[in-house]
C-alpha cells in the first residue's frame, strides 16, 4: 500500500517537475513507507526521486528499518568510528544524494524541514517547492484498511473511556484515574493483538481552574465535589487513532453548569448529525458555533468544532470557519465544539466520524447525556 502512496507522490513530482523529495515529518514518512521510530537528536530522512525511495538513517536505526521500512535502499550514516568512512553525519548523505539532482527543483514538507536541509538544497543549486498540501490531501482520504485500523482504535478508546470514568471519584486524582483506563487499555491489547504497537494520550484536567485550558497534562490535583471534568483520551493502534472525549460532573450540577454543558452537547449533536460529504468544513463549523451564539457561549467558543484524525493527533483539514473545503467520502473527524468558561469550567464531548455517503460511521461510543454524566 506504501508503494502505492509513493507512487501517487511521484505523479505530482512528475506534473510539478520536481526531480525529488525530501520528507521529514516522521508522520509523513510513516504513511509513505510504514516506517517510525524514536527520533531523538539522530534525524530520519525519506529521499524520493522518480526511480527509488530512499530512507537516510542512522546506524542504530539500520536493522529496524530494513525490517520494517518500505522503501528501495536504506542509507545509513554512523557514529562509532568503525564505520565513520562511510558517512558520519546525516547531511553527508543528503549531500550526495541532492548532487545527483544539481539544479534541479526540489519538493519538501515545508513545516517540517529545518533550515540546516533547506540550504543543503540550495547550496546544490536546486530550488525548494513545498509539498505538504499534496501529501495531506493523499491523507485526508482514509483507505479501507486505514479505516478497518481506526475502528480497532476505537474500540480500545471506548474501553479506557468507560473503565476510567466508572473510577472517576472525589478524592482520586487525575493522573490516578488515567492510569486505570490505561491499564485495560494495554492489557486487553495484549491479549487480542499480538506484536501491535500502541500510542496513548489521554488528559483529565479538572475544577474550574484546569480545565478551562483545552489541552493541559493531567497532574496530582485531586477530584472535588463540584468539579466540572473533560476526560479526553486517544489511542493509537498500529499507527492509526480514534479520539473520544466526555464532560463529567461531579455531584448536582450548579444551573449554569447545566446551561453550559447542555449546550455544548447540543452544539456537539448538530456538528455530528449535519457533517457528510458534500457539506463544507467551514458549515459544519457554523451550524456547532450558531447553537452556542444563541444560547449566549459564543466568546467562549475559542477553537474550531474539529479536525482530522489518522495517523497524527491533529490531521487537516479542519472543520473551522474560514475552510471552505467540500468534504469527501472515506474523511475522518473529530466533532468537538467546546466552551471554556472561567470560574465555571469548561465542557466538551468529542467523537470520531468516518463521512460515507450511505451514512457516516460513529466509531466512539459513549454516552453524552447530563444525566448519563453526573458521578
Amino acid at each position: 500500500m506504501s508503494n502505492l502512496r509513493v507512487n501517487m507522490l511521484r505523479e505530482f513530482m512528475k506534473e510539478n517537475n520536481l526531480h525529488a523529495a525530501v520528507v521529514m515529518s516522521p508522520d509523513y514518512q510513516f504513511y509513505l513507507t510504514g516506517f517510525r521510530a524514536l527520533i531523538y537528536s539522530r534525524p530520519i530522512i525519506l529521499f524520493i526521486t522518480s526511480e527509488q525511495c530512499s530512507l537516510i538513517v542512522p546506524g542504530l536505526e539500520e536493522v529496524h528499518a530494513r525490517e520494517h521500512a518500505d522503501v528501495d535502499r536504506i542509507l545509513p550514516y554512523y557514529e562509532h568510528p568503525e564505520k565513520a568512512n562511510i558517512a558520519k553525519t546525516y547531511l553527508e548523505v543528503l549531500e550526495n544524494e541532492l548532487k545527483a539532482q544539481e539544479g534541479s527543483a526540489v519538493g519538501v514538507d515545508m513545516d517540517y524541514t529545518p533550515g540546516k536541509i533547506i540550504n543543503e538544497i540550495l547550496n546544490v543549486k536546486s530550488t525548494v517547492i513545498d509539498l505538504s498540501v499534496q501529501i495531506e490531501k493523499m491523507r485526508s482520504i482514509k483507505d479501507d484498511e486505514e479505516i478497518s485500523a481506526m475502528i480497532e482504535a476505537g474500540k480500545l478508546v471506548n474501553l479506557g473511556v468507560s473503565e476510567t470514568l466508572k473510577h472517576c471519584k472525589v478524592g482520586a486524582t487525575e493522573l490516578e484515574i488515567d492510569a486505570i483506563g490505561n491499564q485495560i487499555i494495554y492489557r486487553t491489547a495484549s491479549e487480542n493483538y499480538p506484536n501491535a504497537t500502541l500510542d496513548l494520550l489521554v488528559m483529565t484536567p479538572s475544577g474550574p481552574e484546569r480545565s478551562i485550558l483545552p489541552h493541559v497534562y493531567s497532574n496530582t490535583r485531586k477530584i472535588q465535589q463540584g468539579d466540572v471534568i473533560i476526560h479526553t483520551r486517544q489511542v493509537s493502534l498500529n499507527g492509526y487513532r480514534a479520539e473520544l472525549e466526555r464532560t463529567v460532573i461531579m455531584g448536582e450540577p450548579t444551573k449554569q453548569q447545566e446551561h453550559a454543558f447542555l449546550a455544548m452537547q447540543k452544539a456537539q449533536q448538530a456538528a455530528l448529525d449535519f457533517i457528510r460529504p458534500g457539506v463544507k468544513a467551514s458549515e459544519v463549523d457554523a451550524v456547532a458555533r450558531g447553537i452556542l451564539r444563541e444560547e449566549g457561549y459564543a466568546e467562549f467558543a475559542i477553537h474550531r468544532t474539529g479536525h482530522a484524525i489518522g495517523v497524527s493527533l491533529h490531521e487537516p483539514p479542519y472543520l473551522s470557519y474560514d475552510n471552505d473545503l467540500v468534504l469527501e467520502e472515506g474523511m475522518a473527524y473529530t466533532i468537538e465544539p467546546g466552551i471554556y468558561i472561567p470560574g465555571l469550567g469548561g465542557f466538551r464531548h468529542s467523537d470520531t466520524v468516518i463521512l460515507k455517503d450511505g451514512g457516516n460511521l460513529l466509531i466512539t461510543d459513549y454516552p453524552s447525556n447530563l444525566k448519563e454524566l453526573i458521578f
